[in-house]
């Protein structure tokens, strides 16, 4: 049975791709939120109410939307480790698998040897997988069986242990629902991120702020639509080498103060 917390943090730092970064919960300034944003409320919460002094809690966010795991371990692992947070969360692969080609076994080794770097500097360490998507996709049912050998394989490999927490977003069955999606039906939605958010603080045996369950309907493209508007453009992408993250920097690349309203 993997290790349950109660316990709180001073800091967090999280690193990944378009998930972590938060893409599809869209703010009106342009921005995005995202689950990692609201973890960071929850703990932030939970420091104040059990350290009751003006330290502030501090967060930061590395993650750049269309990142390999490769270019994730070798470009945000080491900075974020360096800002020696209490907790770190880590999450690839996602685009990984959705190449032409990829090994499975290869991702889950590297994912486990992050681990183990990051608890080897005396880091607590969120290790999640992002929400499964493939119900709505193209080729989904072949992604959803790569996406299913990842967690198991690791899982194998990452020991359960009081020094990491593994939240398995992907075997969340609620999750799949269209609802919890964006209009390209890849990234999740505020609802959705709000799920997550609340899979992750209850993992840690913090409380689950009141978010509230609604988000507006959107309004989602036909079907000629979509593919020219999504599945074509990423196609694209994928056949040239480019990311939607080129030239994108960390939205929060150093421990920030969250301010509780």
């Amino acid at each position: 049975m993997w290790w349950t917390l109660c316990m709180t943090f001073a800091s967090y730092a999280a690193i990944g791709d378009s998930f972590t970064e938060g893409v599809g919960d869209d703010l009106a300034d342009g921005s995005v939120r995202g689950w990692a944003d609201l973890v960071a409320l929850g703990l932030a919460a939970a420091h104040a109410r059990s350290v009751p002094s003006d330290a502030p809690f501090g967060y930061a966010n590395l993650a750049i939307r269309g990142r390999l795991l490769g270019p994730i371990l070798d470009e945000q692992l080491d900075a974020a480790i360096a800002l020696k947070p209490d907790l770190l969360s880590l999450n690839g692969g996602g685009n990984d698998i959705m190449r032409p080609k990829v090994s499975v076994e290869s991702v889950a080794d590297h994912l486990a040897a992050a681990v183990e770097r990051a608890m080897g500097a005396g880091i607590h360490v969120l290790l999640l997988s992002g929400g499964n998507p493939t119900k709505h996709i193209p080729l989904g049912a072949r992604i959803e069986l790569r996406g299913e050998q990842l967690a198991a394989a690791v899982r194998a490999r990452v020991p359960n242990g009081e020094n990491v927490t593994f939240v398995d977003n992907w075997a969340d069955a609620e999750l799949t629902q269209l609802r919890y999606w964006s209009v390209d039906k890849l990234h999740l939605n505020a609802l959705g991120h709000r799920r997550v958010a609340g899979n992750i603080l209850k993992a840690l045996g913090v409380p689950v702020p009141d978010w509230g369950d609604e988000v507006p309907e959107l309004r989602r493209p036909g079907v000629i639509a979509y593919w020219r508007g999504y599945v074509f453009p990423w196609i694209g992408r994928r056949l040239t080498g480019r990311s939607s993250g080129d030239g994108r920097e960390p939205k929060r690349p150093t421990l920030m103060p969250v301010e509780l309203e």
